[in-house]
């Protein structure tokens, strides 16, 4: 093989096709678009129209409903976060945030936090800093000896929506 025999497999670069160049040239006219009707004109759309037999898209019923306001938490057990102790993934000694538990490939990371649930047992004595836990969680936990911290709730703040206008309307009304 020399290098001036180097070329493109066939087929691997075709030439634009030249529409409306006169009518010998194969594509003139209609510009292969055959005659009239909806499909030579521009603008046509005929993606899941079935001759105005009603389209499966509407045939079928809708199910379900998607959650704006759901959240994505991703679940620590205990067990997995004992399991990562004994594999010295996870320092008892240190606190032990979210992002450590992420690290430790306990739970994956996600945009809402995780929550601790009490599935197995804890004998490690370990500081908790996670956005959420169950009540079994919490007292396993003091019970093997160490703590969760639970961030502050968020405080709404006074003065806003309509039960604050008709509380302050109803002491308006009184005085």
């Amino acid at each position: 093989m020399k290098l001036n025999e180097v070329r493109d497999n066939s087929g691997a670069r075709t030439e634009r096709k030249r529409v409306r160049r006169g009518i010998s040239s194969g594509t003139g006219k209609t510009s292969g678009k055959g005659m009239k009707g909806q499909k030579s004109r521009s603008g046509v759309s005929l993606v899941g129209f079935e001759g105005g037999q009603m389209p499966l898209y509407r045939r079928l019923p809708k199910r379900g409903f998607k959650n704006p306001f759901s959240k994505d938490i991703a679940p620590v057990n205990l067990s997995s976060l004992q399991k990562a102790v004994d594999a010295k993934k996870i320092d008892p000694k240190k606190p032990v945030t979210e992002a450590v538990i992420a690290e430790a490939g306990v739970a994956r990371t996600t945009t809402d936090g995780m929550k601790l649930l009490a599935k197995g047992e804890i004998s490690a004595k370990l500081t908790i800093e996670i956005s959420g836990a169950s009540k079994s969680a919490i007292e396993a936990v003091e019970k093997a000896g160490g703590s969760v911290v639970l961030p502050e709730p968020k405080v709404k703040p006074a003065g806003k929506g309509k039960k604050h206008e008709r509380e302050k309307a109803a002491k308006a009304a009184k005085s």
